[in-house]
């Protein structure tokens, strides 16, 4: 199907979940995710302002860099890694078919 990418999503249990996106319709990581109801809370509605939906990019894609506020976001968030992004600032594009990601843990342990 046109205007379709295939992305990975490994939840916090360790399961894959292979969910289908749309490109044409200006979604992200994080919207997509809830769509399929997976646990992304996106307490900020996807203005990079709460880390309810970080993930960890697990494949290879070449990927914007962070915005400034996305970069001051994850810099108070739990868990960050090297491969840590905001799944809301992923934007849905054919350049992410494939793409694999993994939900962080949330909070504090």
């Amino acid at each position: 199907m046109d205007n379709i990418i295939s992305l990975t999503v490994i939840d916090r249990d360790g399961a894959e979940h292979c969910l289908e996106a749309p490109t044409d319709m200006a979604m992200n990581v994080m919207e997509v995710c809830k769509s399929y109801e997976l646990p992304v809370e996106g307490i900020c509605g996807g203005m990079a302002l709460c880390a309810s939906c970080h993930v960890y990019v697990l494949s290879d894609h070449e990927l914007s860099e962070p915005s400034e506020d996305e970069e001051n976001m994850l810099d108070q968030a739990f868990f960050v890694k090297s491969n840590s992004r905001l799944g809301c600032q992923l934007k849905i594009s054919e350049n992410l078919n494939g793409l694999i990601v993994e939900l962080a843990p949330v909070g504090a342990v």
